[in-house]
């Protein structure tokens, strides 16, 4: 869950904004951490929730039976391209190395144009601010264009930046999302 508290209001937030907005999470099937909570908080209100997870991981990450759908699949890549498939945007919230791995693949096909869909981070209670600085750095040190910059969203506020994921993904209603 992390440290701070904020972590968990902003994943309970994104979860009641996706099911109140008649929305389908697609995320890794847990219900572990924050991605457990979101997952829970969609079907509270509402949304449909898809959950994509591998054999190895279901005991492991305690795969949520209660999700609309639930598919256990053979390894991460299948998880990762079923996710991909399903969703129209991507959103990363605060979380460790496999939050950022998945952030940064999305990014990548984003660049490579393997997909044309939003990919958002939620910066809550500043937690990405550091990475925020060491994008600045990598763009003023010409790793990374500031077109590659624009590809993603930043925002601190889930509701502010999920409808512009929404807007970014051309849909008006019924997002599907993939918490990241």
């Amino acid at each position: 869950m992390g440290l701070r508290p904020e972590f968990e209001r902003a994943a309970q937030e994104v979860g009641l904004w996706i099911g109140q907005h008649g929305g389908q999470l697609v995320y890794g099937g847990g219900k572990a951490g924050l991605m457990g909570i979101v997952a829970q908080a969609t079907l509270e209100a509402g949304g449909r929730v898809v959950g994509v997870i591998p054999k190895a991981l279901v005991q492991k990450e305690w795969a949520l039976r209660d999700c609309t759908e639930l598919h256990i699949v053979d390894t991460m890549h299948d998880r990762k391209r079923m996710m991909a498939e399903r969703a129209d945007a991507f959103l990363a919230l605060p979380g460790g190395i496999g939050t950022l791995e998945e952030f940064f693949e999305v990014w990548t096909w984003r660049q490579l144009e393997y997909h044309n869909k939003p990919v958002g981070l939620l910066n809550t209670a500043g937690f990405y601010d550091g990475l925020q600085a060491f994008l600045a750095t990598v763009v003023q040190q010409q790793f990374l264009s500031p077109w590659q910059m624009n590809l993603i969203r930043i925002g601190a506020r889930s509701d502010e930046l999920l409808p512009q994921l929404i807007q970014a993904a051309g849909l008006s209603s019924s997002p599907r999302m993939d918490q990241i």
